[in-house]
């Protein structure tokens, strides 16, 4: 029955750790995929573009921009589950 117990805090340690580093890539994506698409694409400026009101250049750039956030959301939530996973078994 102990070993059950410590099994649940090993799940409950992988989890808070698992948490605490997804929200740090999550937090790291948003400030480095912005920076990364302006790279990409050097001849148009995003952030006067859409000052300008441009809507195609506003939704493109958000949809990437969201999109890969989601992406590594979603890696981030496979490598908590496989933790959570790993300490149960």
């Amino acid at each position: 029955m102990n070993e059950i117990y410590i099994d649940i805090g090993w799940a409950i340690v992988f989890t808070m750790v698992g948490g605490i580093i997804g929200i740090l890539l999550i937090l790291a994506s948003t400030l480095l995929i912005p920076r990364i698409l302006t790279r990409l694409t050097p001849n148009l400026n995003e952030d006067k573009e859409i000052a300008r009101g441009n809507r195609a250049v506003a939704e493109y750039f958000g949809r990437v921009v969201g999109s890969t956030i989601i992406a590594i959301g979603i890696v981030i939530a496979a490598a908590i589950l496989g933790g959570i996973i790993a300490a149960l078994f």
